[in-house]
């Protein structure tokens, strides 16, 4: 009836043919029963429960976004009516309302079926840090599932839930899905509210989906995102494009680092080549001030904010925590107010000192974990072996970044491994489509389904907080004044055509050359492209069009209108027709 992976498509594809949420529920508990793993959760929804709150859903509408989606939470993010632990027996609290982001989700009819294991209040990235036990990675049981999002990963990886969430301070959104093959969309900080969520550390952390695929992941973030007055953090959204052949940062030998581990080291490489295989342009970057910023998260006075969250019940539950958990905790004390000024002063140095990167590129792919080990050898060095996984994610947050994380392949040994591309904040959505044909073209499924088929995603969507945009000339890909696009964020959509009934003219005395669009009924159909553009960067644009060009009304060749180049009547007196040229560009070459 279900696939082994439960994704929103199949769901939904289910419930069309007839299936109910109480029938997905029956599936799910009886998974849940038979799962191998015992330390994925700490508070499963009892099978009743589950039962009643899908025969709630049956009774009121069943057009909500997400509706019978099952999902599970981390243990730090409050859910009404089950208990919030962090991980920590002794903290457990009752909360009386959900976190922002679970509310969110119940609201567009997604279904919680528990809360799940973690590294003791998310400190960590590999997943053993826990009185509830290590859950394992779904393809080799002796191996760390990845931290501090354990369980949620898990949980997606073995076909018990269709998305699950996480936190993100350091890597814990990314790492567990690079080992257990699936993909991790970690939110450009303040995207996402953390209302309701046990803070790691409070300026940088955000929320996180474990998905099988980028559309899902997207889909369930766009339900979270927004801004929420409980949580300081949060800031409206300010959408950055990324052009559909990117120019993608990739490390240079000298910065590569993957403690002899050879077989990660080549699924990096192979992904680089399916980058440069889908259009992109690589550019090898200078990783050293990236990996400095990198270092302030653990090695710098951010550690004394993961005290401050839980300062109080530290002081008098200090033998309560997990030995490692309470040696970076307790080490906080060392760091005085004038080491946390100078290490914000550092950070934007080195913010500074990194931006020119991002003139010479649109994204970075790097390694999610430049290796892996086994539980037994983490347990060994909890902390230098912890640190390894965090080499090419600690950055992200403190920077501000968006990231998405895809499986990049299955090593000879039968372990996964992931790559992430990392772009500018606000880039969430316009990293989704090719971080989606990553993962589509890295062939090795989802989660422990490595036949399992990924769906391309829909690129000619119009990402929220955008608005598209049809250019006709100087502005098309290759164009002289293409960057004034690309610089307001803007993204290419689609190329098409118009209807029929414009003509085309090569104005007179322009620099750069350009041409002028009229309607005309007797005219013929112009290709054009489509972008989309932010809405900040869509004023500024228009604003600074020079006369006698304009935006109006384009009917395109199938009907819809979009806004678009037009021009004034008056301009074309003396100019040239191209009309039977077909478009600008076909003009141009005429030349």
């Amino acid at each position: 009836m279900f696939p082994e992976m439960l994704t929103i498509e199949a769901v939904r594809e289910a419930y069309a043919n007839g299936t109910t949420p109480l029938d997905l529920v029956e599936e799910i508990i009886a998974r849940r029963h038979a799962a191998t793993d015992p330390a994925i959760f700490i508070t499963p929804v009892a099978d009743d429960d589950l039962r009643a709150a899908a025969r709630d859903l049956m009774a009121g509408p069943s057009d909500l976004p997400l509706w019978g989606v099952p999902y599970v939470a981390k243990d730090n993010i409050d859910v009404a009516g089950l208990p919030t632990t962090a991980g920590c027996p002794a903290y457990a609290y009752d909360p009386a309302e959900d976190a922002a982001v679970i509310a969110r989700l119940r609201a567009a009819g997604a279904i919680c079926i528990g809360k799940t294991n973690l590294d003791q209040f998310a400190t960590g990235l590999n997943g053993t840090r826990s009185p509830h036990g290590a859950p394992r990675s779904v393809f080799n049981a002796d191996y760390v599932s990845g931290g501090s999002s354990s369980g949620s990963a898990v949980a997606v990886a073995s076909g018990l839930t269709t998305f699950g969430l996480g936190t993100d301070t350091a890597g814990s959104g990314r790492v567990p899905a690079a080992f257990n093959n699936l993909v991790g969309i970690k939110p450009t900080p303040g995207l996402v509210p953390n209302t309701g969520v046990v803070p790691a550390c409070r300026s940088v952390d955000v929320v996180t989906v474990f998905a099988g695929c980028v559309g899902d992941g997207i889909t369930v973030r766009a339900v979270m995102d927004g801004v929420d007055a409980g949580d300081g953090f949060t800031r409206p959204a300010q959408p950055v494009g990324i052009r559909p052949q990117p120019r993608i940062g990739v490390l240079a030998v000298a910065e590569r680092e993957f403690y002899g581990n050879a077989a990660y080291e080549a699924l990096y490489d192979a992904a680089i080549a399916r980058a440069e295989s889908l259009g992109a342009t690589i550019v090898p970057f200078d990783y050293a001030p990236f990996r400095e910023a990198a270092a302030l998260l653990y090695d710098g006075p951010w550690v004394a904010e993961r005290l401050a969250a839980v300062e109080d019940f530290y002081a008098t539950n200090a033998a309560d925590f997990d030995p490692t958990v309470g040696g970076i905790i307790g080490a906080a004390g060392r760091y005085s107010a004038v080491d946390a000024f100078n290490g914000r002063y550092r950070l934007e140095e080195l913010r500074a000192q990194v931006a020119p990167v991002w003139d010479q590129v649109d994204l970075l792919l790097l390694p999610t974990s430049p290796t892996i080990y086994k539980v037994a050898d983490m347990l060994a060095d909890p902390v230098t072996k912890n640190s390894h996984f965090g080499r090419y994610t600690n950055f992200a947050n403190l920077l501000g970044y968006a990231a998405i994380a895809v499986p990049a392949g299955i090593t000879p040994d039968g372990l996964p491994g992931g790559v992430t591309l990392i772009g500018p904040a606000f880039s969430d959505d316009g990293l989704a489509p090719f971080a989606a044909a990553m993962h589509q073209a890295a062939d090795c499924g989802m989660g422990r389904d490595t036949s399992a088929a990924i769906s391309a995603l829909d690129a000619t969507a119009i990402p929220k907080g955008m608005i598209a945009l049809a250019v006709v000339g100087a502005h098309l890909t290759g164009m002289p004044l293409n960057h004034q696009l690309t610089d307001a964020g803007g993204r290419l959509i689609a190329e098409t055509t118009t209807e029929a009934g414009y003509r085309l003219y090569a104005l007179d005395g322009t620099v750069p050359p350009k041409p002028g669009l009229i309607r005309d009924p007797d005219g013929a159909a112009i290709k054009v492209e489509i972008w989309a553009l932010p809405d900040a960067g869509f004023g500024r644009f228009v604003t600074a069009i020079p006369a006698p060009l304009g935006i109006g009304k384009l009917t395109l060749a199938d009907g819809s209108a979009v806004s678009g180049f037009l021009c004034e009547p008056h301009a074309i007196t003396n100019a040239k027709d191209i009309t039977d040229f077909g478009g600008w560009r076909a003009y141009c070459a005429s030349l």
